[in-house]
């Protein structure tokens, strides 16, 4: 059931034909209160379930997380060659693109709930979230990575590993900062500077990450969110100069940036040309697509990037279906693996196993109270629990680090224990 990207337009205007016929199939009739489709079961049919995605595919500065869209794909594909969801295959309208735009964030959440009728957004990935206001008072199960504040606290939106950006009361994933003290050999007497964009996810990521190094034991020297978000800087004297005299003069002991790869690769090599010496760490450039240009594997050479789930080094058998599962969706072809691939995929993960929990009579109803009691361990992101991830972060990760061309696990998939976030 899964619908080749280019069959949509033709089952758009399709849709609206047979509307009528699919509110047949479910339990009653009528509009419905919001988010409540006839039965309350908007999206899902006898045989079906209608799933779609937000993703950022394309981007101004030329970033682009397409191949979440992929991972999603791998796993619905999967779920569906094992007889679906409870006997209903799931009907992934892929992903829509809301090029890291607010306006078209907010349009393509509008779009697959009241003209595609899905009953759940999963995938769920960009740096903004315009639509989760809407999507919450719709009441549409939304999936995605973790790292906005609207994957903590509302009901209807989850985070596959979990609340990252908590808001007082929760508590933060500790894995960035006790990683980086692993490598360095302890955080008592180091210092960190960290820089983020100039953008809510930006913000966020410095108040969280400040807070958690601080709680690791280091001295954070710099933490701003002052990159410009719409483009890349085309000169980063200014803030390598901030930083290399941020700790009381001297260059910090790491440089930790919550950026994505096109600053990170800018800013690297800034750093590098200016003589820094010491750690560099972000959680975006673990991409084998990145090695086919040597000026990037140069800029990232020595990186450590943060993980919160299995490296693809792992010799996990859940890493062996993942790669299996995406070789399948990439139509037999070998693809270079990236973590947006992951993103997708442990977003439909998360969704496919509260669907299957919820049982044969598939609700919103159904689906939340399954999620009220939901647990599962061993999964690539570590053990799961709901509601604690529209709370807290399920609190593992890894580092690795590219180094001569390849990368390298440097600090092992691990479960930290959360700190509480004030």
């Amino acid at each position: 059931m899964l619908r080749p990207i280019r069959t949509l337009a033709a089952a758009a205007a399709a849709l609206a034909l047979v509307s009528a016929c699919n509110s047949a199939s479910t339990k009653g009739t009528g509009p419905g209160k919001p988010g409540e489709g006839p039965g309350n079961s908007r999206g899902v049919t006898a045989d079906a379930i209608k799933v779609g995605g937000i993703v950022s595919m394309t981007s101004a500065s030329g970033y682009s997380k397409k191949d979440t869209d992929l991972g999603a794909k791998a796993r619905y594909m999967r779920a569906n060659a094992e007889g679906g969801v409870n006997g209903r295959k799931i009907d992934y309208l892929g992903a829509e693109d809301d090029g890291q735009d607010p306006a078209k964030n907010m349009a393509a959440a509008r779009k697959l709930v009241q003209q595609d009728k899905v009953f759940a957004v999963s995938p769920m990935s960009s740096v903004t979230f315009s639509g989760a206001d809407f999507l919450e008072q719709e009441k549409v199960p939304t999936f995605g990575w973790g790292t906005l504040p609207s994957f903590c606290g509302p009901r209807y939106i989850y985070g596959f590993n979990g609340c990252l950006v908590p808001t007082p009361g929760g508590t933060l994933n500790q894995t960035w900062p006790e990683g980086i003290a692993t490598i360095l050999g302890g955080a008592q007497g180091k210092s960190v500077a960290v820089i983020a964009n100039d953008s809510d996810a930006g913000k966020f990521g410095i108040r969280t990450f400040q807070q958690g190094f601080a709680s690791a034991g280091f001295t954070v020297a710099y933490a701003k969110a002052s990159v410009p978000a719409t483009a890349v800087p085309s000169d980063w004297s200014a803030y390598v100069k901030e930083i290399l005299e941020s700790n009381g003069g001297k260059a910090p002991d790491a440089v930790v940036s919550v950026m994505q790869t096109p600053n990170n690769i800018g800013l690297f090599t800034a750093l590098k040309r200016s003589g820094y010496k010491g750690l560099l760490s972000d959680p975006t450039d673990y991409d084998p697509g990145l090695l086919a240009k040597d000026a990037t594997k140069q800029a990232l050479d020595g990186v450590h990037v943060l993980l919160q789930f299995q490296p693809f080094e792992s010799t996990d058998p859940k890493m062996a279906q993942f790669k299996a599962d995406i070789k399948a969706a990439a139509g037999g072809q070998d693809v270079p693996l990236n973590m947006h691939m992951l993103t997708g995929y442990m977003s439909a993960d998360l969704f496919v196993s509260i669907a299957q929990k919820a049982g044969k009579d598939l609700t919103v109803e159904s689906f939340q109270s399954a999620a009220q009691s939901f647990s599962d361990t061993g999964t690539l992101v570590g053990d799961r629990a709901e509601p604690k991830g529209q709370k807290d972060s399920f609190g593992c990760g890894a580092l690795v680090q590219l180094k001569n061309g390849a990368y390298e696990v440097s600090v092992p998939f691990k479960c930290y224990e959360p700190i509480p976030f004030k």
